[in-house]
């Protein structure tokens, strides 16, 4: 158990910071998105069960042999009234700590939720009284708005595309298609379930550089999986203009939702008001995102070969199997 924590502790701290740091200065996640996406979240969900983990292990040393044991003693003193004088004062504190940590994590997820459904059925009440449907598909809408705006609005059988008119004015059929294409993407690979758990995964620990880098790489990770998809269906440099044509719209906008610069919705100042989910950090984010997104179609490289990818991947599994063996794999041996 001593050691247990100490090995756990010292991963959570590396994954808290030198291996989020590298991630985000690398190069690769732009060649094979999706298999940086499922990094990003390994390396969340792993750093933050060895954390919890950690704190756990080290408080309940005294009690037992390993994490089973621990628990089963801690069991008997909160239920039976069992002597709590093997622990101490650091240890007491490191399980607060970690029941305390427990529960704001998950608190702060159900919480963003909350907020985010909120903002989403006002956003629709909004949209029913100031929207028209649109001619170009089913689930799409109008807004009369002269800045170019492209957005989806998550909901299930509900979800929407809301277009603006200066967008459909600015754009040629096919570049609204490759506009249309990229926004039923996000919908269909259910993008808002990962801005949503990584935006309140940033919102718990603002003080972590891992919660921030996190959610910007993957912020810009889903816009490159969305153009990808367009890109089965138009060309390079349709996608590059509608990008251009949309990233010129107004600055300052806050890039909270799910849209096709990053950003998605004006503000309410502009009429709209605040909704969807929430994704980037701000409008330098969103102006980074669509440099990237034109940076990786203006150069194209070569997607990862399948090797590097299984080997990505076999880190993935082996960042979530790590802490996991650490904590349960003594309980049962012993």
């Amino acid at each position: 158990m001593f050691w247990t924590s100490y090995l756990l502790a010292v991963l959570a701290i590396v994954l808290a910071w030198p291996v989020p740091i590298l991630l985000s200065r690398a190069q690769w996640p732009a060649r094979s998105p999706f298999t940086a996406m499922l990094l990003w979240q390994a390396i969340g969900l792993a750093g933050g069960l060895s954390m919890i983990g950690a704190m756990l292990v080290y408080g309940l040393e005294p009690i037992g042999d390993n994490l089973l044991a621990g628990l089963r003693g801690l069991a008997d003193m909160v239920l039976f009234n069992a002597p709590t004088t093997a622990l101490g004062f650091w240890h007491l504190f490191a399980l607060s700590a970690a029941a305390l940590l427990t529960a704001h994590l998950v608190f702060t997820l159900l919480l963003t939720y909350y907020r985010i459904e909120r903002q989403r059925r006002r956003h629709r009440e909004l949209l029913a009284l100031l929207a028209s449907p649109s001619t170009d598909g089913p689930g799409t809408v109008v807004i009369n708005h002269d800045s170019p705006v492209a957005y989806c609005l998550p909901g299930g059988a509900r979800s929407v595309t809301v277009l603006s008119d200066g967008l459909m004015a600015a754009l040629e059929p096919a570049e609204l298609r490759a506009v249309l294409i990229h926004e039923n993407a996000h919908l269909s690979q259910r993008h808002h379930l990962l801005l949503w758990a990584f935006a309140a995964w940033r919102q718990a620990l603002p003080w972590l550089p891992t919660t921030r880098l996190a959610q910007e790489a993957v912020s810009s990770l889903i816009e490159m999986l969305a153009d990808d998809v367009a890109l089965k269906t138009e060309s390079k440099a349709t996608l590059i203009k509608a990008i251009a044509i949309v990233a010129s719209g107004p600055s300052g906008v806050p890039a909270s939702r799910v849209g096709f610069n990053g950003a998605g919705l004006p503000s309410a100042a502009d009429g709209i008001i605040d909704g969807g989910i929430q994704g980037a950090s701000g409008g330098a984010g969103s102006a980074g995102t669509t440099a990237s997104r034109v940076s990786r179609l203006l150069s194209p490289k070569d997607p990862l070969p399948a090797p590097l990818r299984g080997l990505v991947l076999a880190g993935c599994l082996l960042l979530l199997a790590l802490p996991t063996a650490l904590l349960i794999v003594p309980g049962l041996l012993g």
